[in-house]
């Protein structure tokens, strides 16, 4: 196998567009590929191209009627309410149907890699559409990305796949398409459900014989906790499963900085969370990685500086946090949004945390979620709950 990693990448991506006033503005990612670049990070990888999804590639977990009504709304763009398309959540464009499927087929380019072995990771930052459902569109996403890359590396005969979601937001769509599928672990790490979008991803929800595996955790969470979750939960679950891929969602609203949600996390410990997925990849699926980008919508100070970290990870040459930001990127930073850009790479945060060896507080609304996750579906994989 090619030690390789890619970065699935097409100017055209930008075109997934609903709008100058909507949170996802295509700029976040150019300026994220653009920062990439002036840091030297895409020439650590392999840069590839890609096609739209196909109907029929779609149509693996998109039913024909929606894919139809969504390429009706693309040639028009009026909207459709019956499929989700002309809500303030997703606006209908002329356009959205191809825009959606050409995200998709980046997607559906990197499993193909990672499937036959031309890469070893690969990466589309535009994607982690995780909110689309079979039917309707939701939380900014028409084609679910995520899940058409597992559903196709499915049917290439891949018997185990796990996905880690740590967006702020549950992975509903990616838990709703694969809930009662055995040979798919969804993990998604999210603020609780009582306090935002989409209102799903409670501890109770288990999937088939608990491989839908849900971490609530409280609005004001940080780095420290957030990390302790993810500590006492994702590991054992990998290696448990023993997933034959691991597919990734990496969106970064979970920063403090955020505007549409309340996690409190810094660039530094997103950052933490790539390098402990990319550990793990190789641990527990012999280092077959795919990734994906996700929600994010603090532009420039957040989303541009955090993916390419990831990139960075991806390609096993992780960025020094000190590092500065270009001077060129600031000024097209400036240009395009306005806003005065960062000058690191790092919020200045150590983030450290303290594993559950160390007691488990009932007291601590942290510790509550964890052990609400853990006592729903260790026992199921045979793990014991306590720490």
């Amino acid at each position: 196998m090619s030690r390789t990693a890619r970065v699935i990448w097409d100017d055209a991506l930008t075109a997934y567009n609903f709008g100058p006033s909507h949170p996802l503005a295509p700029v976040r990612v150019e300026l994220t590929m653009a920062l990439a670049r002036e840091l030297g990070v895409l020439d650590k990888v392999e840069l590839a191209g890609c096609a739209p999804a196909s109907d029929d590639e779609l149509a693996m977990v998109h039913k024909r009627g929606y894919i139809e009504a969504v390429k009706g709304v693309s040639a028009t763009g009026a909207p459709d309410l019956s499929v989700g398309l002309g809500t303030p959540d997703n606006p209908a464009f002329a356009g959205v149907h191809e825009a959606s499927a050409l995200i998709a087929g980046a997607s559906l380019a990197a499993a193909r890699a990672v499937w036959e072995g031309t890469a070893e990771h690969a990466v589309n930052v535009a994607g982690g559409l995780h909110h689309a459902m079979a039917s309707v569109a939701s939380g900014f996403c028409v084609y679910n990305d995520p899940a058409l890359a597992i559903a196709w590396l499915l049917a290439q005969g891949t018997s185990r796949i796990a996905y880690v979601d740590v967006d702020v937001h549950h992975g509903d769509g990616v838990q709703a398409l694969f809930y009662d599928d055995p040979r798919v672990l969804t993990i998604s790490l999210h603020e609780s459900p009582r306090t935002l979008f989409p209102g799903t991803g409670f501890p109770s929800e288990t999937g088939a014989d608990g491989t839908a595996v849900n971490v609530a955790l409280p609005a004001g969470c940080g780095d420290s906790g957030w990390l302790r979750a993810f500590d006492a939960v994702v590991p054992p679950l990998l290696r448990e499963f023993a997933p034959e891929i691991l597919v990734t969602q990496h969106g970064c609203d979970s920063h403090a900085l955020d505007p549409l949600a309340n996690l409190m996390l810094s660039l530094d410990g997103q950052r933490a969370s790539y390098a402990a997925l990319h550990r793990l990849a190789h641990e527990t699926a012999g280092g077959r990685w795919i990734v994906t980008g996700g929600g994010g919508y603090e532009l420039v100070q957040v989303v541009p500086r955090a993916w390419t970290h990831l990139i960075a990870e991806v390609a096993g040459h992780p960025l020094d946090p000190a590092t500065p930001t270009s001077h060129d990127w600031r000024r097209l930073a400036r240009e395009r949004t306005g806003e005065m850009p960062p000058l690191t790479m790092t919020d200045g945060r150590n983030p450290e945390f303290r594993d559950m060896s160390s007691g488990y507080d009932p007291a601590d609304p942290i510790d509550r979620a964890i052990m609400a996750t853990r006592n729903a579906v260790f026992p199921l994989h045979g793990l014991d709950p306590m720490p």
